[in-house]
């Protein structure tokens, strides 16, 4: 989980760096219009960096921060169905989605994973088990509620 995390949190924050400081590399790269409004582009760059702090934090404790990861599996999944609806309306060039299998997809099952460990962990211990810490040590309910 740890190094899934870290991994999200270093691409996310190449790819956001490479998006602010160069935001037509992916128009170039995929062949399509630049938007007349780079700086639009940046901002995504911007929003996609800050997620790898996030997920940089979360990498640390993922039991405890499972809400950074749910809220980056959310964007992880809403993204590609958001590119697919512009795609079949018309409004987005197909090859607008090179980045879909890096960017979302390849997360996919990584961040259900840790969500699903995280809710079973959680789940125990609002039923009065010991909830198992990421150093594989024993934690008592209401010590992990207090983490």
């Amino acid at each position: 989980m740890n190094s899934c995390l870290i991994a999200a949190g270093v691409y996310n924050l190449l790819w956001g760096a490479l998006t602010v400081l160069r935001p037509m590399w992916l128009f170039d790269l995929a062949s399509i219009d630049p938007p007349n409004y780079p700086f639009i582009w940046q901002c995504v760059g911007m929003i996609v960096g800050v997620y790898g702090v996030g997920y940089l934090a979360a990498a640390s404790d993922p039991v405890r921060h499972w809400p950074i990861v749910l809220v980056g599996f959310l964007g992880k999944v809403f993204g590609p169905i958001g590119y697919a609806d512009g795609v079949l309306r018309g409004e987005v060039p197909p090859g607008f989605g090179i980045t879909i299998p890096t960017n979302d997809l390849v997360w996919w099952i990584p961040f259900a994973l840790i969500l699903a460990h995280a809710w079973r962990c959680h789940h125990g211990a609002s039923a009065g088990g010991a909830t198992e810490s990421l150093q594989g040590t024993s934690v008592a309910p209401a010590e992990s509620a207090a983490r």
